[in-house]
């Protein structure tokens, strides 16, 4: 059978490496990491036999690559959002865990709907809030929009993933989301409009992850972060039906210039700046006037 190496032993190794490569998360970027290579769920790790020299060599190059800063969802192949698994990897931006947030949000608004809700995601990416909108509302229709080429290519591939575990199928639809006749046969029929746009102003300094791995156009929203999210303001209110709501994910510096562009359209009510976990300001939301 071979000698092996204790899963403790190697996973507190490669924490050391990480931590001295700056990587915040070292400990549980590691278990993740064995979790992957050992296949079996993290929780379970002390319930293995250890590493075979094969896939001890596995791990140490994939702690060597994460030491780099590659992100570990890159290189594990996925990264979990709400209660799925999603496939991620170069191209497409990498949903994070506050995201989750207003997924929620919009998930709750969703269900308040009397009878099916139509519900829209702009600048989707890898399909996040728009297939757990699908997965956790069965009856909602959902559409989700996104132009890069590459992050339709992890979409179609998550949504037809998705399609087969059991979930409704969503609607995938190619275009940019600043396109003033974006989703014209909607007009006015919209009932949730989610949309979490590339927000952070140009030059802000990100971590390696960002920088050197998430496809620029889905992190940098322009001078101010907010060329995106203005055109998006304007589109909504006219996807939306009176009485539907929209949520916008933003900056944390952007927690009175979002609110304040939703006041400014004419075209919403009920305007309100929603935190995360952390206290941080993270996404706006608004009502369409009647």
């Amino acid at each position: 059978m071979g000698e092996r190496t204790r899963t403790s032993s190697a996973v507190a190794a490669a924490t050391v490496t990480l931590s001295r490569a700056g990587v915040v998360s070292a400990r549980a970027d590691a278990e993740f990491l064995a979790a992957a290579v050992l296949a079996v769920p993290r929780g379970r790790l002390a319930l293995t036999d250890g590493f075979t020299g094969a896939a001890l060599a596995r791990f140490e190059e994939l702690v060597a690559r994460r030491a780099t800063r590659e992100p570990l969802q890159h290189l594990i192949g996925s990264a979990a959002f709400r209660y799925l698994e999603l496939a991620v990897g170069p191209g497409v931006f990498v949903p994070r865990p506050e995201t989750e947030l207003l997924a929620g949000w919009g998930i709750d608004e969703a269900r308040r709907v009397a009878g099916p809700a139509t519900v829209v995601d702009l600048c989707t990416g890898s399909g996040a809030i728009a297939l757990a909108v699908a997965n956790e509302v069965p009856s909602a229709r959902v559409v989700a929009v996104e132009s890069s080429p590459a992050a339709l290519a992890w979409l179609r591939r998550n949504a037809t993933e998705r399609a087969a575990a059991g979930d409704r199928a969503i609607e995938v639809v190619e275009a940019d989301v600043t396109d003033p006749e974006l989703l014209d046969g909607l007009t006015g029929r919209v009932d949730v409009l989610l949309c979490n746009p590339p927000y952070v102003p140009d030059g802000t300094p990100v971590p390696p992850e960002v920088a050197d791995h998430d496809p620029a156009q889905a992190v940098f929203g322009g001078p101010d972060g907010l060329v995106v999210i203005r055109p998006v303001i304007m589109r909504a209110a006219e996807l939306l039906r009176p009485g539907g709501v929209v949520g916008i994910e933003h900056d944390d510096t952007h927690a009175g210039a979002v609110p304040a562009l939703l006041a400014a359209s004419g075209h919403f009510g009920d305007i309100a700046s929603q935190r995360d976990l952390t206290d941080r300001p993270r996404f706006a939301t608004a009502r369409r006037n009647p």
